[in-house]
């Protein structure tokens, strides 16, 4: 029930895991909102020391108590649920022993990447790009860790898996920074930014955030969608990365789990791309886009057919912004990366398109059959044999014909891992 509350989006992806892993990774999740509420609380505590002084002892008091609540931090569900830590302390206590040594251990290690910027001053967004990545790093490629950690002693993934550390916090950083860049207006009003200032500050021409948000100035404008157009192109330089993560993944399961907000991520950075939406509100990919992304991530086939369309997509923005005149600074080096991208998914695309157009052409053959067992009225078979013959022909061709394009997946199902 929590979990629905502090987070909707990842309760419904929670639920593509197996049985076995779903409590391990839920628990995971709620030690991390629950320290992620401490750090984004700025009320609460009496000083940044003593804020601090929690989140360096989480790991010892939250996780090693089974007694341990906090009370009038946060705010509603979030407050809620350090409230009730407890609770989830008694789901914890009953992990594997190495469940619980990951989750310790990535909390220890966030809380201290956290406590390292509860000190700074973030109203101008981040001092730098190593800076950014530092803090990415921190809040969510240490979240891919260690997931990829739970992944292997599960025994769903393979033990090496444990030690993807490049792979996994390359993915966690290219969701995070997609997180980052969508929401600019909000993070700036809450005087807590992390676009870096190295990028920024070379189109801002008062040298202060909030000048991108004067969208009404045409000047203003352009040199807003410059910056925007560079942070985007940083972001998608993280995909190739993230495609090498997911061919390493062996478990349907664990696949989707990973894959649907990968594909989130690419669709958000395609709607951001040349988007000055951006400056004045939240962008968010609409619920239908969403829930086709989902249905469309059962392999790995149709996960590099999303990401090639979609960087398919902002080469065409690019080019065409290009063509009315437009100089992009960042254009080449966003052509580039979206090309590598192309590159690296272009088989499966094509396989993809082909698996699309069997059920466009069988329905096709089957209207041309009807037509003309309606109308050869000479011929010697029984007529209503030959439409249910067709019927069933064609039925069948758009049941399994696109299975015939696509090549088997090397996916298996965690039921038949676990019985390995």
């Amino acid at each position: 029930d929590i979990l629905v509350k502090v987070s909707r989006s990842f309760a419904a992806v929670i639920r593509q895991l197996p049985s076995t892993m779903l409590v391990d990774i839920l628990v995971f999740y709620l030690v991390l909102r629950a320290l992620d509420t401490i750090e984004d609380d700025t009320t609460s505590f009496p000083s940044q020391e003593v804020k601090i002084k929690h989140l360096l002892n989480f790991h010892k008091t939250a996780l090693a108590d089974p007694n341990w609540t906090m009370d009038g931090v946060g705010e509603a569900d979030e407050k809620r649920l350090l409230q009730n830590f407890d609770k989830c302390h008694r789901v914890y206590a009953k992990l594997s022993e190495k469940s619980r040594r990951v989750i310790a251990d990535i909390a220890q290690r966030m809380a201290t990447g956290m406590a390292e910027f509860v000190g700074k001053d973030l109203g101008q967004g981040t001092t730098d790009v190593d800076q950014y990545n530092r803090y990415c790093h921190f809040v969510a490629g240490l979240v891919g860790e260690g997931l990829s950690r739970l992944f292997a002693a599960s025994g769903l993934e393979k033990p090496s898996f444990a030690s993807e550390l490049f792979l996994s916090d390359q993915m966690g950083l290219f969701l995070q920074k997609t997180n980052i860049i969508r929401d600019y207006l909000e993070d700036y009003v809450d005087h807590r930014a992390f676009w870096p200032q190295t990028i920024w500050k070379k189109y801002a021409k008062s040298g202060e955030l909030g000048y991108f948000t004067k969208q009404d100035d045409p000047e203003v404008r352009k040199l807003s969608l410059e910056c925007l157009n560079e942070l985007v192109t940083d972001a998608l330089e993280l995909a190739p990365d993230c495609l090498a993560y997911m061919s390493k993944l062996q478990c349907t399961e664990i696949f989707r789990f990973c894959a649907i907000p990968q594909v989130m991520a690419i669709a958000t950075l395609d709607y951001c791309y040349a988007n000055s939406d951006v400056f004045t509100g939240v962008v968010k990919i609409r619920k239908g886009t969403s829930c086709k992304l989902i249905l469309k991530t059962n392999n790995l086939d149709e996960l590099h057919d999303i990401f090639y369309q979609y960087a398919q997509s902002i080469v065409k923005k690019a080019n065409a912004n290009r063509s009315k005149g437009v100089l992009d600074p960042s254009y080449t080096r966003t052509v580039k990366i979206c090309e590598t991208v192309m590159e690296l998914t272009a088989a499966a695309h094509q396989r993809e398109q082909k698996a699309r157009m069997v059920p466009l052409l069988s329905s096709m053959a089957l209207l041309v059959g009807f037509a003309v067992s309606f109308y050869k009225t000479d011929l010697t078979v029984e007529i209503p044999g030959i439409r249910q013959s067709l019927l069933l022909l064609g039925i069948g061709m758009y049941t399994f014909g696109p299975s015939l394009v696509r090549p088997s997946s090397s996916l298996k199902d965690a039921k038949i891992l676990e019985n390995k």
